[in-house]
């Protein structure tokens, strides 16, 4: 089966790809530096010609370009494989909590949502939440030496990126839909408050944990982060690597997110 997985280089993007071959199936990644431009569209329409799947995971984190990637890639994509004699099942990502949450790259990502919800063809919406190391930078940017600043009732419960990529090129060879279609949201096993996800962090460091000090949110955005809307219902699938598991891997110096 030919599956063109766009952002095919990117954290998540490359996963699927991984898991695409390994299943055997005919992965092509499509990204700038294959000379696909989804803020353009540019070299879109040769990619997806007689491909079966397309999983869009492309997206950015520049809040200057929500608008024309993050949404506008989203519609070019669903164009591009409804031009197509056969459309393609398109399967995008997107994070729990998005129809609920005022954050402005939230808000963008559920408007990619909505794309999905108003086209004929078939496409399928998968939400999934915080990815590990996400997490693990959540543990780290409010240290500042002894002392941790954070959100007062914050908890979150990651999950496995590599076992995303593997569920979403499922999702694409499998049983496609007649029209737009939602699948069970994705979450790993653990939940933790902020002061269990500090802890951990600090030991795999191997640095005495810092005393968090709790502050409470202010604002709409930073309330949702805090209310439960980024945690997953009971309906949610549950899978891959657990944190710590996937922390016990890691370098002592974590970096990036």
């Amino acid at each position: 089966m030919r599956v063109v997985v766009t952002g095919g280089q990117g954290a998540l993007g490359s996963q699927v790809v991984s898991a695409l071959r390994t299943m055997g199936h005919e992965a092509v990644s499509a990204s700038r530096r294959s000379g696909v431009d989804l803020r353009s569209g540019a070299g879109l329409e040769e990619v997806v010609r007689g491909a079966e799947a397309v999983v869009h995971t492309a997206d950015t984190t520049s809040p200057r370009s929500y608008a024309a990637v993050t949404v506008g890639g989203t519609r070019r994509v669903l164009e591009a494989a409804a031009r197509q004699p056969s459309p393609p099942h398109v399967v995008t990502i997107s994070i729990v909590g998005v129809d609920h949450h005022p954050y402005s790259y939230y808000r963008a990502k559920r408007a990619a949502e909505l794309l999905v919800e108003q086209s004929v063809q078939p496409a399928t919406v998968v939400r999934a939440t915080q990815f590990h190391s996400l997490a693990a930078f959540f543990a780290r940017v409010g240290r500042i030496g002894p002392v941790a600043l954070g959100l007062r009732g914050l908890r979150i419960q990651p999950v496995d990126i590599g076992w995303v990529g593997q569920r979403l090129a499922e999702i694409a060879t499998g049983a496609r839909p007649d029209g737009p279609a939602r699948e069970r949201d994705l979450t790993g096993p653990d939940r933790f408050d902020l002061s269990g996800l500090t802890r951990l962090v600090a030991e795999h460091a191997g640095r005495r944990p810092p005393r968090v000090l709790e502050l409470p949110a202010h604002g709409g955005a930073m309330r949702a982060f805090v209310d439960g809307t980024i945690l997953p219902g009971p309906e949610a699938e549950v899978g891959g690597e657990s944190f710590t598991d996937w922390l016990a891997r890691q370098p002592r110096r974590l970096r990036g997110r």
